[in-house]
């Protein structure tokens, strides 16, 4: 993937968060591809996410795999949606880590402040020029060291997992701006999360 001044790490200053991936069942709509895996239900809440992109437990698409640091894919954000968020819900977030990286995992997206009434992300909402992302929503730096998302790339070998998670949040703004580390964004998120859905998919080259 390449190295630079990294962010301080999901281990280090979250450490919840990869517990909570842990513990934490995926919670997404039911297709084709999961006829196979049956979902758990979570007594919690009932928020769930889907993606016609990104398939939970599948191989991802070389459309959203990074285009740079020897990787050839389109570096396209999945598009995302999701129903169901619980009561009190104020506004969302999306996530996506790689706890399989070196280094205590790489941060390939973080956006916050997609308001309550948002149920879906277009693809290739985390290109900024494109200006897709919902009004005010806001993303952040990933770990390659620009804003919006970056796909995966990890060194040869076996294939690593990407949490794509969606959070429903009671706060309306989490009160942070695009200077924001993508580990102060989890930080804020998890403290504020009312429910959570994610889709787990994996790459490897």
């Amino acid at each position: 993937m390449g190295h630079r001044g990294r962010i301080s790490s999901l281990r280090r200053v979250v450490p919840a968060f990869v517990a909570a991936l842990a513990a934490t069942p995926a919670l997404v709509w039911p297709g084709p591809s999961d006829a196979a895996h049956p979902v758990p239900v979570a007594a919690a809440s009932t928020l769930a996410v889907r993606s016609p992109d990104l398939a939970a437990g599948q191989d991802i698409a070389l459309s959203q795999v990074y285009d740079r640091s020897g990787c050839s894919g389109g570096n396209i954000s999945p598009a995302l949606d999701w129903r169901h968020p619980p009561a009190g819900t104020r506004s969302f977030a999306v996530l996506m880590f790689d706890p399989d990286a070196s280094g205590g995992g790489w941060w390939h997206w973080a956006v916050f402040d997609i308001p309550a009434a948002v149920r879906s992300l277009r693809a290739d909402a985390g290109d900024p020029p494109k200006h897709l992302l919902p009004p005010g929503a806001i993303q952040v730096r990933n770990d390659f060291g620009f804003l919006g998302y970056g796909g995966p790339c990890p060194p040869p070998g076996p294939p690593h997992h990407y949490h794509l998670t969606l959070y429903a949040l009671r706060l309306s703004r989490l009160g942070l701006d695009v200077s924001a580390s993508p580990a102060a964004v989890a930080a804020r998120v998890l403290a504020n999360a009312l429910a959570e859905a994610e889709i787990v998919g994996r790459y490897g080259r």
